[in-house]
């Protein structure tokens, strides 16, 4: 696709916000696309030129966004091919922005970006707040369990609102999560004469609802709540599990190996509760990853979990490996805490690992300890024995228990 495009960022303050050449832009334009909201911020076509007003020619063709969008698009663009087209925008296109996936459906060359002041310098202005301090969680077409990724006491957070009931929600995932204490500012229609704000508390915030173009500004505040670090690791308590879970010493030993890079993707074969795969996406916000899960409870059990700790995009399949393998895209990584010793599932593993990819196998039994041991011998890689003993009472003593001891390989596949 060849089409060229021209990405204008616009303002909640509309078209005399804009600057000289941004009008210009839209003015010599043959076809101008946008959300009906942008479009309706336009002077009519035909209209007289200069200052504020709109030289546009009145045969330029204005088109609202096709619904669903990604999908809609490349039959709209392959419509305008050849002519000038301007897209519009709400402030920086590339901040959640239509920029984005022009750039990703086009390429970076086929596409150029004027942007305005974001909505996000916006509210860091209204808050005070420095880009230094701040952490900015989109949910504009996403799920608002991302926001349990980024829960630390002290942390302030900007969440970029889907609509006018985002706010809501985020009030009552704080809550839920011992964050009630927060204060929590909702600031709307930033930029315009419309511009509003509103304080609160996430523990009494409720159902208010919000204006649609919003931004939710949040200090948070712990009350009670479980505070989790951003490091491998976490406590089995934080999960749900039924007692099939990778430990988190152990845990924390293979996702070290794992090395979770951004973008990159994982397979957790027999995922159990989903740790592994959990703790790999909240690595970085663009990982990701697919737990592969035989029992059906155990699958529902990694999805909830993953809604709460923040990576509600956890892809979860229920299967048998190797049979549920087929036909997945090729893994950087992958990790099979159970389930090594079944036939096929080691060379399926290892066939569909990218060069480069990182595998790591555990095991507590003797067969998968023979397993490991020849696999060592023929690929190379760290075969590590993992002890761990914890601290427990003995009478009126304490004494050291020991964990079964791990077995873990680790081995990365030569480029090819």
């Amino acid at each position: 696709m060849s089409t060229q495009v021209t990405v204008v960022g616009i303002g909640a303050d509309g078209w005399t916000g804009l600057s000289a050449r941004a009008r210009e832009l839209v003015e010599a334009a043959d076809v101008v696309l946008g959300g009906e909201r942008h479009l309706a911020m336009l002077p009519p076509t035909g209209s007289a030129g200069g200052g504020a007003g709109s030289g546009a020619d009145a045969d330029q063709t204005r088109e609202p966004w096709p619904s669903p969008l990604r999908e809609g698009l490349p039959a709209l663009l392959e419509q305008h091919q050849g002519k000038n087209v301007v897209a519009l925008a709400s402030g920086d296109p590339l901040v959640s922005g239509i920029a984005t996936t022009l750039v990703d459906l086009l390429g970076k060359d086929s596409v150029e970006v004027v942007p305005a002041l974001s909505s996000v310098a916006l509210a860091r202005a209204r808050m005070r707040w420095s880009a230094e301090s701040t952490e900015v969680v989109t949910l504009v077409g996403r799920d608002p369990h991302l926001v349990a990724r980024s829960l630390a006491p002290g942390l302030r957070l900007l969440v970029l609102s889907s609509d006018g009931s985002t706010p809501a929600e985020v009030a009552g995932l704080l809550t839920a999560a011992g964050y009630g204490a927060s204060p929590l500012t909702v600031l709307a229609d930033l930029g315009s004469e419309t511009e509003s704000r509103t304080d609160g508390v996430a523990a009494s915030w409720g159902d208010q609802s919000a204006p649609d173009l919003n931004v939710v500004a949040v200090e948070l505040v712990s009350s009670g709540a479980t505070v989790l670090g951003f490091t491998a690791g976490l406590p089995e308590g934080a999960f749900d599990h039924d007692g099939q879970i990778t430990k988190r010493d152990v845990r924390a030993s293979a996702l070290a190996r794992l090395a979770p890079l951004p973008g990159q993707l994982l397979w957790d074969v027999g995922a159990g509760a989903g740790s592994v795969a959990i703790e790999w996406m909240r690595a970085h916000p663009t990982c990701r990853a697919i737990a592969i899960e035989a029992r059906e409870d155990r699958s529902s059990r990694i999805a909830r979990n993953a809604d709460a700790l923040g990576v509600p995009a956890l892809q979860v399949l229920t299967g048998h490996a190797p049979e549920a393998l087929t036909d997945l895209e090729a893994p950087h990584a992958i990790f099979i805490g159970g389930g090594a010793t079944e036939e096929g599932v080691l060379d399926a593993c290892w066939s569909a690992l990218r060069p480069g990819g990182r595998l790591v196998v555990h095991g507590v039994t003797l067969e998968t300890e023979a397993v490991l041991a020849v696999r060592y011998a023929q690929l190379g890689g760290e075969l590590t024995r993992l002890h761990v003993e914890h601290a427990a009472p003995i009478g009126s003593f304490t004494g050291w228990t020991p964990a079964r001891a791990i077995t873990q390989l680790a081995v990365t596949k030569a480029d090819v």
